[in-house]
């Protein structure tokens, strides 16, 4: 059977598994000495891997990453960064960490302002210069950004989050280590799961799945089904283990396949509510997957992928796979995550927001076109 053309890009390198972190000294002298540090607030062994930079020779300049990226903040950094003349950069965090330093390490060679690159409100323009050598270390299991080839960055003025994208930012060497997730509050485990979770369901359903990412999609889908089960009850090794390949399933999956309706419609609420990434993507999923196979069934289409994924939701779940998608935010009540409600005020216009996001890039690769009705549907089952 003649398959269709498809490429696949990733890190120049991927080390995963227990005790990894500790080649990440090793990795960023390797390609360089003046290190642009980006790191997150949690974890404790950032500190030793300073103390191990310095004493390898390394000039360290540290930079706290708050909140997901703005471009305030990246202009800020990109200047400290210009002014100790680093010429390596390493993030060790979670997603917002790690597309900080990403977008750093590409924009740093380069002359140019930040929104001259981003997309949809920016100049979209390709970078001008190879970016510097970058190292990424996630601390959480949730976004795969260790081997994506953007950088979500935050517009306050026009009220979205747009991407920063170019082949050459994928990292040099990802490293993933499980144990870095251990003890991490169940709230954010479970918000970030969600994400990891819809990372590598919306790929596996898009217009642009292939075979390689269809295998990534197969084995993560229900492994981080079932992992999201056993950190809801409780701190899990093996769940922790499971659920930072599904994160880095995700990653591969959605660089080089797509992702579709949940990370469109997220990329405006984020902007606009300021609610967590992790938790509008799992409060939209099953709504979305619902609103999907409902428009698929009215085009005659070939259900057997949303069967699939149903019947892998359900026997993790333990809820009927008939059922599944729609009951879903029950369950998440049921866990305790929080519904979007909270960040939704009396002039949060739905109608607008999923106008804008019907045109996001997310959007594009979703297995079918959903009405801005539809979208508004979807987002008000989250509230």
């Amino acid at each position: 059977m003649n398959q269709a053309a498809f490429r696949f890009l990733t890190a120049g390198r991927i080390e995963f598994g227990r005790g990894k972190a500790q080649l990440a000294c090793g990795e960023i002298c390797a390609r360089g000495r003046h290190v642009l540090l980006v790191r997150g607030r949690s974890v404790r062994w950032v500190d030793q891997l300073v103390r191990d930079l310095e004493d390898q020779g390394a000039r360290v300049t540290p930079t706290l990453c708050e909140g997901e990226p703005t471009v305030e903040q990246l202009t800020r950094v990109l200047k400290v960064a210009r002014d100790a003349a680093v010429n390596v950069v390493a993030s060790v965090g979670g997603g917002s960490a790690i597309d900080l330093g990403k977008a750093a390490a590409a924009l740093l060679p380069g002359t140019g302002d930040v929104m001259d690159h981003l997309e949809g409100v920016g100049g979209g323009q390709p970078l001008t210069a190879q970016r510097l050598p970058f190292i990424a270390v996630p601390t959480t299991s949730g976004t795969g950004a260790e081997v994506t080839k953007n950088a979500v960055i935050a517009v306050a003025d026009a009220g979205r989050k747009v991407s920063l994208r170019d082949d050459r930012m994928l990292p040099d060497c990802a490293i993933v280590d499980p144990a870095l997730t251990d003890g991490a509050p169940r709230a954010q485990s479970l918000a970030s799961g969600l994400d990891a979770l819809t990372q590598v369901i919306e790929p596996y359903l898009c217009t642009r799945a292939n075979p390689l990412t269809d295998a990534l999609c197969r084995q993560a889908i229900p492994l981080g089904a079932r992992a999201l089960v056993r950190l809801a009850a409780g701190e899990d090794r093996q769940a922790r283990d499971d659920m930072a390949f599904v994160s880095l399933s995700g990653g591969l999956a959605l660089a080089n396949a797509g992702l579709g309706a949940v990370h469109g419609l997220a990329g405006v609420l984020g902007g606009r509510l300021g609610a967590p990434h992790g938790l509008i993507c799992g409060r939209l999923l099953g709504p979305v997957l619902a609103a999907n196979a409902q428009q698929l069934l009215k085009e005659n289409a070939d259900m057997t992928r949303f069967e699939e994924v149903a019947e892998w939701l359900s026997s993790a779940f333990d809820l009927p796979s008939r059922d599944t998608f729609d009951q879903l935010p029950d369950l998440l009540d049921q866990w305790e995550v929080a519904r979007l409600g909270s960040w939704v005020t009396a002039d949060t216009d739905l109608e607008a927001i999923a106008t804008e996001a019907a045109g996001a890039s997310s959007m594009k690769a979703n297995p079918c076109t959903l009405s801005t009705q539809a979208l508004v549907s979807t987002m008000q089952l989250a509230l």
